[in-house]
């Protein structure tokens, strides 16, 4: 933890606020493996691209899913004072699923879509303060593995794509898979820092490092 996070964790203690960050399962970090090339980011959006083959989908060698409208991702952010809703309205994605596993999925989060509860809050955050929309239109999480935990949520693993960082995320999440749909349901903070967020805020009103990421993802052809 950061001088910075302690010192808002101090100024929250004495403030008596809570968070809708407390206690939250918070995702594992690491530098993105080296033996992949990083995900290139897409000429075209991924949910528009058409499946190899009108019968794709039901082919029993494998399935190509695109993500579908009823997919959100959104966070909370968090300052000394108050916590701070917000998503982002454009996503798109795709994954293709082989012998009732998942092989591959990819989700794309339009930066400049993004949205809070404050319009204020809404422009900040596109600027260089923050996203830097403008440099860094899009974020990609690129999933990469599933792995079961015996007696707990699957474990999910990829690389994200977020500000021109490239950082493995893995996270719990509850995760049902079949040949004619995809789910990925999750909830889990992030550290901001890890990807040059570094804005700190009002020195009286510091915003916190994690952010609460919320997701459900649904493939289907």
């Amino acid at each position: 933890m950061t001088f910075r996070s302690l010192l808002a964790a101090a100024l929250l203690a004495l403030t008596g606020c809570t968070s809708e960050l407390d206690n939250k399962t918070a995702a594992t970090v690491a530098d993105a493996p080296t033996a992949k090339p990083a995900p290139a980011k897409p000429t075209a959006t991924p949910a528009t691209t058409p499946p190899p083959g009108p019968d794709a989908a039901a082919s029993p060698a494998g399935a190509f899913l695109k993500l579908g409208a009823e997919s959100e991702v959104s966070w909370v952010g968090a300052k000394v004072t108050k916590d701070h809703a917000g998503g982002f309205k454009v996503l798109s994605g795709e994954a293709t699923v082989a012998k009732g596993a998942l092989t591959s999925a990819t989700v794309v989060m339009d930066l400049t879509s993004i949205f809070t509860d404050s319009e204020k809050l809404t422009g900040h955050l596109k600027k260089a303060d923050f996203f830097d929309v403008g440099t860094f239109p899009t974020a990609t999480y690129s999933i990469t593995a599933i792995k079961p935990n015996e007696g707990g949520k699957p474990t999910v693993v990829g690389t994200l794509d977020l500000h021109g960082v490239q950082k493995e995320v893995t996270f719990p999440a509850d995760v049902t898979v079949n040949m004619t749909q995809v789910t990925i349901a999750a909830e889990f903070t992030l550290n901001r820092q890890d990807f040059g967020l570094t804005y700190p805020g009002k020195p009286d009103d510091l915003i916190r490092d994690e952010v609460l990421i919320k997701g459900k993802l649904v493939f289907a052809p």
